[in-house]
């Protein structure tokens, strides 16, 4: 029987729900288990602690980058940034898959405060220095992901 990974899905969460939903499909065809947000426990502990426990306990951490830099955390990072820096002093193999056209998103799936869009930018810029997969469409993320999992 072939190995079955447990899989760290990590993006901003209202703008990218569809495209969420495409990589959790993608995961669960290959026989493996997404985490996520969307599966979180009730659990008696802060967000960031689960988030930090799920992600150590992950095989492998998928970053998904669209619009939207996120909700912040006390430090002004977002938590996908920080759950993003936190795979790569854990040593996680990352699959990163960004927007390819970033200025074609629609406007209410994009930042619009200056500030906001000038960390997504630093963000990306990090997140680039690495091997990553561009996408324009939920269905092509899909593929994208299914593919860099095969």
């Amino acid at each position: 029987m072939p190995p079955r990974y447990q899989i760290f899905v990590s993006s901003t969460f209202r703008d990218l729900k569809d495209e969420r939903q495409g990589v959790l499909e993608a995961i669960l065809e290959l026989g493996h288990f997404p985490a996520g947000m969307e599966i979180f426990p009730a659990a008696d502990a802060t967000p960031w602690e689960l988030i930090r426990t799920i992600i150590s306990e992950s095989d492998y951490y998928v970053l998904i980058i669209g619009g939207k830099y996120g909700s912040t955390g006390p430090d002004g990072i977002s938590y996908t940034e920080m759950e993003y820096k936190l795979a790569v002093e854990l040593g996680k193999p990352i699959l990163a898959f960004l927007h390819g056209n970033p200025s074609e998103i629609p406007a209410g799936r994009t930042e619009l405060e200056p500030e906001a869009r000038r960390r997504l930018e630093e963000f990306r810029n990090e997140v680039s220095k690495r091997l990553c997969k561009m996408w324009l469409t939920k269905d092509e993320l899909k593929s994208a992901v299914l593919l860099a999992l095969v």
